[in-house]
């Protein structure tokens, strides 16, 4: 009957799999919590925390209290952060009075036990669940269970974590594993075992970098086969950091997004870009383009576009992507990059088509 609700479970990933007394199984809800579960704060812990990662996320630099930010998009399509992964969630003596105070929890990111089966597994070394955590997808036994929750030894409790917004997506039933102990100063030979790398694109999850507009000259308006100048002030882009950890496992990984260009889309095939193709890179001082000076109006801007064409009822969309280049640093001199990421902005530009009138 176990195996059958393990099947059915995985076929509708967006309910939790319930196991309680007699074997008999109950559907969760799609939060991956059971509906009936009831107890104090500490008891309501063992379901909870599933849904909750203990990364530890801090911003040491770039993103200034109060200022106006937005996520970065990936320019890679197929590169996303990990959908889940193993943590330690509980001391041996945190585990008994979660045990002793609830009446169940989920035992994996999608398994929920009765508190009789906590009690035969993790106090009474019974194998209650033996078998089952190889039968869902990522496998992982549950095994031996153990001797009154393991006091007095050194090492924490590990359970499965999702990512935020994927519990209902298949791979989440990749950490399969019923949660499991782990000695002090170790850590998991699994391939979802937390690495600096994890951290790091967790953080990466987590970038906040600054709304900014572009700088334009003319402000008004544009006039046909007359530049616009392009810039952003130095000041505007400073690197922004994202540092995570998790707690008990000496894993960090700071994550840099430093911006390295500026690209423009005019909105119309009826103009030319500076330099060609729209690729305004980052100068020394930190600033994109230069800003406009009195008596350049018919010069070719470091970065900027001329239209050819005066718009009509509408103005040209002129969108301005910031490129960030991502890079790590993390536990053990560990380091390495991950996908850039993109900012993008519109400003909408009027151009208008000044008639000379000869007399």
């Amino acid at each position: 009957m176990v195996l059958l609700a393990a099947a059915a479970a995985f076929l509708l990933p967006s309910a939790a799999l319930a196991i309680g007394d007699g074997g008999k199984e109950s559907p969760g809800s799609g939060d991956g919590t059971r509906k009936s579960v009831r107890g104090g704060v500490v008891g309501k812990e063992l379901v909870a925390s599933v849904a909750r990662s203990r990364i530890r996320v801090s911003y040491p630099g770039g993103q200034a209290a109060g200022a106006s930010v937005s996520a970065l998009t990936s320019v890679d399509p197929d590169w996303e952060p990990p959908v889940c992964w193993y943590e330690p969630v509980f001391s041996p003596r945190q585990l008994k009075d979660a045990v002793a105070t609830g009446e169940g929890g989920l035992v994996s990111a999608h398994v929920w036990w009765s508190n009789r089966l906590w009690v035969d597994h993790y106090e009474k070394g019974g194998v209650t669940g033996v078998g089952l955590g190889s039968r869902l997808p990522g496998g992982g036994g549950s095994g031996q269970g153990y001797k009154n929750y393991n006091l007095g030894k050194k090492g924490m409790f590990w359970r499965s974590t999702v990512r935020d917004g994927m519990y209902q997506d298949s791979r989440a039933w990749d950490c399969g594993r019923v949660m499991f102990w782990q000695d002090a100063g170790t850590l998991p030979e699994d391939a979802n075992a937390p690495t600096p790398e994890t951290l790091a694109a967790f953080a990466y999850d987590k970038i906040k970098v600054p709304d900014t507009e572009i700088e334009l000259k003319p402000t008004g308006g544009s006039t046909v086969n007359l530049p616009t100048w392009v810039w952003l002030d130095e000041a505007t882009f400073d690197d922004v950091t994202v540092r995570a950890e998790l707690p008990g496992t000496g894993l960090y990984a700071v994550t840099t997004a430093k911006p390295v260009a500026l690209h423009l889309e005019p909105g119309t095939g009826d103009a030319v870009t500076f330099p060609a193709g729209g690729d305004c890179p980052v100068n020394e001082d930190g600033s994109i383009g230069a800003p406009y000076r009195r008596g350049a109006a018919g010069e070719d801007p470091p970065c900027g576009v001329r239209y050819l064409r005066a718009t009509g009822s509408e103005p040209y969309p002129l969108t301005a992507s910031v490129t960030w280049g991502i890079s790590w640093e993390g536990t053990g001199g560990s380091a390495g990059r991950l996908p850039d990421g993109v900012f993008e902005g519109v400003r909408n530009v009027a151009v208008q088509e000044v008639q000379a009138v000869n007399r």
